[in-house]
């Protein structure tokens, strides 16, 4: 069957969809924190959004998975950035060059970007920190991790001229390491106050942690 052209109906479905998710993760993302976790409920999050409460839990089974498409288009962002480094590049240079243009602010951005956006990236520095006294929050952003790796994987794949639907142990391996370091340099800028646009925001620090790797066997 053939794909989907952008402009046919089942594809203007899945993006209004989609829009709507991030409409209401960034309405959700704002109650957190303004009025914090605990003190919002799903049918706050979803009367706040314009969306009766069957909506919202379309979309998402709990108030704490409706921040999952603020983590994702961030997470996911900065896997498709090393898509788009210049081919020539190695991996460690594509990983370090997607840091520097994925994960900082742009007051160019549309809104609903994630990183991109210097408020969401504000929002995503709070849910980090709220996340740390909710195993709720915590797993809905270990998911958003997990999915960017699996994003990964197939990016740095097609980069080396490789089967992404059954990468290697070593395809794996750096895969997981490039994710890690991005994480931890993100988790850090978190748990700080440092600008995010700043020498210790989450692209410089991303930036570090792949440098810290040096001894590491790229491909």
């Amino acid at each position: 069957m053939p794909a989907s052209s952008p402009n046919s109906p089942d594809s203007l479905t899945e993006r209004r969809k989609a829009e709507t998710r991030l409409d209401i993760a960034r309405t959700a993302a704002a109650l957190f924190v303004a009025d914090g976790l605990r003190a919002t409920r799903a049918e706050d999050i979803a009367r706040a959004a314009g969306v009766a409460p069957r909506t919202f839990y379309r979309y998402f089974a709990t108030k704490e998975e409706a921040v999952a498409p603020l983590f994702a288009a961030g997470a996911q962002q900065w896997a498709e950035a090393v898509r788009g480094a210049p081919a020539e590049m190695s991996v460690r240079d594509a990983l370090r060059h997607a840091a520097a243009r994925a994960l900082v602010p742009d007051s160019d951005a549309a809104p609903g970007v994630a990183i991109g956006d210097a408020e969401a990236l504000e929002w995503v520095r709070a849910l980090l920190r709220m996340a740390g006294e909710s195993a709720a929050l915590r797993a809905v952003w270990s998911d958003a991790c997990h999915a960017a790796e699996e994003t990964l994987i197939s990016v740095l794949a097609e980069r080396e001229g490789r089967e992404a639907r059954a990468p290697s142990l070593e395809l794996r391996l750096v895969t997981g390491v490039a994710s890690a370091a991005v994480r931890v340099a993100v988790e850090t800028w978190a748990a700080g106050d440092e600008p995010a646009g700043g020498a210790n925001g989450p692209a410089a620090l991303a930036e570090r942690c792949i440098d810290l790797l040096e001894g590491f066997s790229w491909p």
